[in-house]
């Protein structure tokens, strides 16, 4: 089996053209009631922006930025709760969706049977879910804007920026889903997210935490796209966003290896 299956993987002709005959599968099996789980996908964030970003923000004066700039709290807050968005719009479909296809309705088995590889399925699968978190991402910029919490040029460069940030977290969800034996496996995916949320630099600085805490926070993906966010959005972040931009490069091309070499081992046993 094995010599079987290596041809195809050695074979690299025409996967973009493979990989994209994934999304043409996703959305020509696009229903109604899907259109009402992308926007409530997206009020979530938003909700979050108007009732603690905006509601608590109206009782404090000014929030102090490490650099020492002072801006309003919600202009703080806008550029995590846009990195929550792309996270949260890319793990839905890398996950949940994923793994139903994979594991119940066992799509990916038949689509193995056509010149389609298990890379390219990962990669159009990816693709589709940063259609997903990238319309997310759009309309909370255009929310951040008509609220006067970003530029119009700096919500141009942040766009790219969540793009990526969809990107890895989709990736890595995607991966991580291949080891998922089942749905109540999720709750602890559930929970790591919630905590990543909460803990990510996302409603104070990094630097309120405890020592010990901050450098656990500051390795965390979540953390460095609230980061990279927030620089491009407010500013006064120096070169650091490179680092940003590296790191979560690299989760995104260790996730798609992981699952297109775990959905070799798993579709081809």
């Amino acid at each position: 089996m094995v010599t079987l299956v290596l041809p195809r993987l050695l074979d690299t002709s025409g996967t973009a053209r493979r990989s994209a005959s994934m999304v043409e599968r996703n959305v020509a099996a696009l229903k109604s009631v899907y259109w009402l789980l992308l926007v409530s996908g997206f009020v979530e964030p938003v909700l979050y922006l108007l009732s603690i970003g905006v509601g608590v923000g109206r009782l404090i004066d000014g929030f102090a930025l490490p650099d020492g700039r002072v801006v309003e709290y919600a202009v703080f807050v806008a550029p995590a709760m846009l990195a929550a968005s792309a996270m949260t719009g890319a793990l839905a479909e890398t996950t949940f969706n994923f793994f139903g296809k994979f594991k119940y309705q066992k799509l990916y088995d038949g689509i193995i049977a056509t010149p389609v590889r298990p890379f390219e399925i990962a990669l159009g699968e990816l693709s589709w879910a940063m259609v997903r978190g990238s319309a997310y991402s759009a309309a909370f910029l255009a929310v951040m804007v008509a609220m006067d919490l970003t530029t119009v040029g700096r919500a141009l460069l942040a766009f790219p920026a969540a793009v990526l940030t969809g990107f890895a977290f989709g990736s890595a969800g995607m991966a991580l889903s291949t080891f998922m034996r089942s749905w109540q496996d999720f709750d602890l995916m559930g929970s790591a997210q919630f905590v990543l949320f909460l803990f990510s630099g996302t409603f104070v600085p990094a630097e309120a935490y405890p020592a010990a805490l901050r450098w656990l926070v500051e390795v965390t993906p979540l953390y460095r796209a609230v980061h990279l966010l927030r620089d491009v959005c407010v500013g006064g972040g120096g070169w650091w966003w490179l680092a940003d931009v590296l790191y979560l490069l690299a989760l995104t091309v260790l996730g798609l290896t992981v699952a297109s070499r775990r959905m070799v081992g798993l579709l081809y046993k």
